[in-house]
């Protein structure tokens, strides 16, 4: 029998994410000036709150496409990790103006390429014989 996860078991996770990067981005972007430190924390607060957006997703996908083994909660918070980190990185080259259509589509297979990875192998580990 394989475990899926529901969105309900990640629910309070997402509120604190989601309360967290949004509300800390609105209050940062109205508060602050553009200094350094406001400036690494608008990146933080940039990756939690998309990391909060993206963990609802993750899990239905996880849930609509099942892996076996299945993956752990952590895997799941990993992945949407991962979402927020790729679109962090984006912001930060579109403040470069070095950001195209290639380089976020290479930055995306790389992380995808990456996350493949780990999963196979955690997945190896995990084989019953």
């Amino acid at each position: 029998m394989q475990r899926t996860y529901s969105i309900r078991e990640f629910l309070s996770l997402i509120v604190i994410l989601l309360i967290a990067g949004w509300g800390g981005l609105l209050l940062l972007m109205n508060g602050t000036q553009p200094t350094i430190w406001p400036r690494w924390l608008f990146f933080v607060m940039f990756i939690v709150a998309f990391t909060g957006t993206a963990l609802p997703f993750v899990v239905y996908l996880n849930q609509r496409f099942p892996s076996d083994p299945p993956p752990a909660s952590t895997v799941l918070v990993r992945e949407a990790l991962w979402v927020g980190v790729y679109a962090a990185i984006l912001v930060w080259m579109k403040f470069g103006q070095v950001v195209n259509f290639g380089l976020a589509m290479l930055f995306l297979m790389g992380f995808l390429l990456l996350e493949g990875f780990l999963r196979l192998r955690e997945s190896s580990f995990w084989r019953k014989p």
